[in-house]
C-alpha cells in the first residue's frame, strides 16, 4: 500500500512537471504574434497569458474526460504506465523546445500514453476509433481550417481598409490583438490544462482512488491550472521567436486575424471534447495570415521543419514511453532508472540550451538564428536558389573590394 501511494505521488508530481513544460512550450501560441508586432511588451504578454491560462482551466472538463477514459482502456492499466507515458512526453517537449520547434505537447502526451499502454497490455488496450476521431483527424484538419480562416480574415481586413492608411489603423488593430491574444490564452487553458487533469484522474482511477468515468476533483483542476500558468509565465522564448519572426512577418491586422481565427477553432473543439493541438492551430493561423496579405511571404523552410516535427511527435514520444514502460515492468529498480533517465535527459537538454540562451530581451531581434542540425541538413539537400546565392556573392565581393581611387590630376605648369 505504501509503495502504491508513493508511486501515485510521483506520477502526480511528474504530470504537473509535464503541465509546466506544456505551459512554456505553448506560450508562443497566444503571444508570439502580439509580441512580434509590438502590441505588448514580452514580459507583460506572458504574465497576461499565464493568468488567462489559469482562468481557462476552470471552464470545462470535456477534454479531461476524453483522456482519462477515452484513449486507452483503464482496466488492467497500472500506474507505472502513466509514469512512463509522461516521461516520453516531457523529454519530447524539452527536445523540441531546444530546437525552437513549436511541436504539439498534446500529441507528445498521447504518443507517450499509447506507447506505454501497448508495451504494458498490447494493442487491445488502445481505443483506436477514439484515437482516429478525436486525435488524428482533428490534427490533420485543424491547421488547415485555421489557416484558411486566417487567410480569408486577413484578405477581408485589408479589403475593408483599402482606403485607409495602415498607420492610421495600426493602433486599433494592436488593441484588437491584445483582446484576441487573451482569448487564445483562455482557450489554451481550457484545452491544454485539461490534458494534465485527465492524466492525473487516470492515475487516480488506476490506483483505485476514483471510480472509472469520474470527473477531475477540484484539487486536480486547481493544481493543473497553476502548473500551466507558471510554465506560461516562464515564457518559451525560443519558440516565441520562431512563431513570431521565423514563419512570416506579421503586421497588426494579420496578427489580429490569426489570433481570432485560432481562438475560435480551439474553443469550438474544447466544447465538443476534441483534444486539439493548439500549437498546430496557431501555426496554421499564422501561415494563413502571412499568405493573406498582398506581398506577404511564408518561410517554407521553417514551416517544413515544423510539419516534420508534428509528424514525428506521436511515434517518437510513443517509442520513449514504450521504452520507459519496459523498464518500469522490471520492478522498483526499473522505476528508479526511468526517474534517473528523465532527470539526466532534462539536465542535458537544459545545459545545451544555455550555450545560446534566448530571453525576453532579444526575442524580437531580426537577426537570424544560428543554423541548427535540422536546418543544416535541409540546406545540404536543398541549396538556396541560384539568384540568392549570386546576389550574396556579389554583395560579399562588393564589401571586400577596395574602393576605386580617382586618378590624380596632371600637374599644373608653373607660371613665371
Amino acid at each position: 500500500m505504501e509503495h502504491t501511494t508513493l508511486l501515485l505521488a510521483i506520477v502526480i508530481a511528474t504530470a504537473l512537471v509535464f503541465d509546466f513544460t506544456n505551459g512554456f512550450h505553448d506560450t508562443a501560441n497566444a503571444m508570439a504574434t502580439t509580441i512580434s508586432t509590438g502590441a505588448l511588451k514580452p514580459k507583460i504578454a506572458v504574465a497576461m497569458s499565464a493568468v488567462l491560462n489559469l482562468v481557462g482551466a476552470f471552464l470545462s472538463v470535456e477534454v479531461a474526460k476524453t483522456i482519462s477514459g477515452g484513449i486507452i482502456d483503464e482496466k488492467g492499466i497500472r500506474t507505472e504506465v502513466i509514469f512512463a507515458a509522461l516521461v516520453g512526453a516531457i523529454l519530447w517537449n524539452l527536445l523540441t523546445w531546444l530546437l525552437g520547434l513549436p511541436s504539439s505537447s498534446s500529441h507528445a502526451l498521447f504518443g507517450g500514453l499509447i506507447g506505454a499502454a501497448v508495451m504494458s497490455a498490447g494493442w487491445s488496450s488502445v481505443h483506436g476509433s477514439t484515437v482516429v476521431t478525436k486525435v488524428l483527424l482533428p490534427a490533420a484538419a485543424a491547421p488547415i481550417v485555421a489557416g484558411i480562416a486566417a487567410l480569408l480574415a486577413t484578405k477581408l481586413t485589408y479589403r475593408f481598409n483599402r482606403n485607409t492608411s495602415e498607420k492610421a489603423t495600426a493602433k486599433g488593430y494592436r488593441a484588437g490583438q491584445i483582446a484576441s491574444a487573451g482569448l487564445v490564452s483562455l482557450a489554451h487553458g481550457t484545452n491544454d490544462a485539461q490534458k494534465t487533469m485527465g492524466i492525473i484522474t487516470l492515475a487516480l482511477v488506476t490506483s483505485g482512488v476514483l471510480h472509472p468515468g469520474s470527473n477531475p476533483p477540484l484539487w486536480v483542476i486547481v493544481s493543473a491550472g497553476m502548473a500551466i500558468a507558471m510554465g506560461t509565465y516562464i515564457g518559451g522564448w525560443r519558440i516565441i521567436r520562431t512563431m513570431g519572426k521565423g514563419l512570416t512577418e506579421l503586421r497588426p491586422p494579420q496578427g489580429f486575424a490569426a489570433q481570432t481565427g485560432a481562438a475560435t477553432v480551439i474553443l469550438a473543439s474544447s466544447h465538443i471534447g476534441f483534444s486539439l493541438s493548439t500549437t498546430q492551430v496557431c501555426s496554421g493561423s499564422v501561415m494563413g495570415a502571412g499568405l493573406g496579405r498582398k506581398g506577404g511571404v511564408v518561410r517554407w523552410s521553417t514551416a517544413t521543419r515544423m510539419v516534420v516535427a508534428w509528424c514525428l511527435t506521436l511515434p517518437a514520444a510513443g517509442l520513449v514511453g514504450a521504452g520507459a514502460e519496459f523498464l518500469t515492468k522490471q520492478g522498483s529498480w526499473g522505476i528508479a532508472a526511468v526517474g534517473v533517465l528523465l532527470i539526466a535527459g532534462s539536465g542535458v537538454i537544459w545545459s545545451l540550451s544555455r550555450r545560446q540562451p534566448v530571453d525576453h530581451t532579444h526575442v524580437t531581434n531580426d537577426e537570424a538564428e544560428p543554423a541548427g542540425v535540422i536546418t543544416t541538413a535541409i540546406a545540404a539537400v536543398s541549396p538556396p536558389p541560384t539568384g540568392v546565392a549570386v546576389a550574396a556573392t556579389d554583395l560579399k565581393a562588393t564589401i571586400q573590394a577596395p574602393a576605386p581611387v580617382a586618378p590624380a590630376d596632371p600637374p599644373t605648369p608653373a607660371t613665371v
